[in-house]
């Protein structure tokens, strides 16, 4: 097989303007001609061997960076964008989403706003019966994916929220627990700890926080350090919204809950201390959980996180989806993606998890480019606490490429070099290339369709 070509000219300029050196500089050092850098970082030429290894030993850089970034979640959205009908017989080659993705980001982001305000506009003007009257109407971005995008193009890792968190988890007093230090935390601020049979899992009332009594261990620890986030991170909180610049006071206090989220997980399970556990353990959720005192859905989470510099985990993708098949929480620092808009595809185990309460279910999966991974699956159902209170029905994946799953104890009786053990899946069907898959619910828009009144197969149409 062919080695594939690095391309990396945005890290290149990044990197360079970073340490505030010219371009004649830069080239001196790495032992390249002017010329040959200018062309590196346009992308007009791949990074050779001896440049990576000049940016590893003379710059101290995780080369393992260079071959990550935004391009292939830019590529992957850009391609569901393109898959509207308003681009039928337009859309361009992979190669130029490819080019655009890695030689100008910025334009591919407004490419993909513009798309997105232009699909809220049409959702709106579809339902102007409900928006006549109302000075709103004009298309904008939902603070809620505006939030969710911010997340999943920092590739889910804030270095300075979890550096903070994990300062506070493991400079605790002599003697004390993280749940002691996060009360005396409370103490100096003038709150109560105070534990209630609440339908709610946090709530703060004057001077009493209170948690509901009903939760389980690992989610009032959650909402405790949410809490210690609120109360000790404000400055550090506002500052990192002050550079995400959202685009309303909306979105802004969204991402404030979600940023407190990051530190209360990040410090229940501090990077250092839980990387290694995770290598230890191979990634057994349980043990983790067990040893970090979290839940599974938390830990499975918080591994799709450790994307440090200089100490990368293993490339998790991380999801929760509901019986509905809606993603609520999603991140991919794999090549696999989700799809932005509907859910994802019916043949990933993900789906079955709810008819296996409890167990963990794993794939082998192939996805359309040939990429091969070993997929995680189980449902994390929560209870109410209470009779007559509601059940929230949750299932979870997490999964990585076959070449890490060596460090992974769920791959350890499974024959990964047999290729008819992987199960061909895709990321949703109007943008899935496979012409005969058998759980198809929409043609591909890309593709044409061939209709047939006098043969029926699978599906009423043929995919060409």
């Amino acid at each position: 097989m062919a080695t594939q070509k690095l391309y990396a000219g945005v890290k290149l300029r990044e990197t360079r303007t970073r340490l505030g050196l010219t371009q004649k500089t830069f080239a001196d050092r790495l032992g390249v001609s002017l010329p040959y850098l200018n062309q590196m970082e346009n992308n007009h030429r791949p990074l050779s061997a001896a440049v990576v290894l000049a940016l590893a030993t003379d710059f101290g850089m995780d080369v393992s960076e260079l071959a990550t970034g935004d391009a292939e979640r830019i590529v992957a959205d850009m391609r569901e964008a393109l898959a509207d009908p308003v681009f039928a017989g337009m859309a361009p080659p992979l190669s130029d989403l490819r080019l655009a993705a890695t030689n100008a980001p910025a334009f591919a982001r407004a490419f993909l706003e513009l798309h997105r305000a232009y699909r809220q506009g049409s959702e709106r003007l579809a339902s102007l019966s409900e928006a006549l009257g109302r000075d709103d109407t004009g298309p904008r971005s939902s603070p809620w994916e505006e939030v969710r995008d911010f997340f999943h193009y920092c590739d889910n890792y804030l270095d300075a929220v979890d550096r903070a968190a994990e300062r506070f988890a493991t400079h605790e007093k002599a003697g004390k627990s993280l749940v002691e230090r996060a009360t005396e935390v409370l103490d100096q601020h003038g709150l109560k700890l105070s534990f209630s049979d609440i339908p709610t899992m946090r709530a703060r009332e004057g001077g009493v926080l209170y948690l509901s009594s009903r939760s389980d261990g690992p989610t009032q620890r959650f909402q405790l350090l949410h809490q210690i986030a609120l109360l000790t991170q404000a400055d550090l909180l506002e500052a990192t919204l002050d550079l995400a610049r959202f685009s309303s006071d909306t979105a802004r206090a969204i991402a404030r809950i979600g940023l407190a989220n990051y530190f209360a997980g990040a410090a229940l399970m501090p990077y250092r201390a839980f990387h290694a556990a995770a290598e230890e353990l191979r990634h057994d959720l349980e043990r983790l959980a067990e040893r970090f005192g979290a839940s599974i859905e938390q830990v499975a989470h918080r591994l799709s996180t450790l994307q440090r510099p200089g100490m990368k985990g293993i490339p998790f993708f991380f999801v929760r989806v509901d019986q509905a098949g809606t993603i609520t929480k999603r991140h991919s620092a794999t090549r696999l993606q989700f799809a932005r808009f509907g859910g994802a595809c019916p043949l990933w185990n993900v789906y079955r998890a709810f008819e296996t309460p409890g167990r963990f279910l794993r794939q082998l999966a192939e996805t359309p480019d040939g990429v091969r991974y070993l997929c995680l699956a189980r449902d994390v159902s929560k209870s109410g606490g209470s009779w007559n209170a509601p059940v929230r029905r949750y299932a979870i994946a997490l999964g990585c490429e076959v070449s890490h799953a060596g460090g992974l104890v769920y791959a350890d009786d499974l024959d990964l070099t047999n290729a008819r053990a992987y199960e061909p899946i895709g990321i949703s069907c109007r943008i899935c290339e496979r012409p005969d898959c058998h759980q198809r619910s929409v043609p591909p828009l890309e593709s044409r369709l061939r209709i047939d009144p006098d043969r029926r197969g699978l599906l009423p149409y043929e995919v060409s």
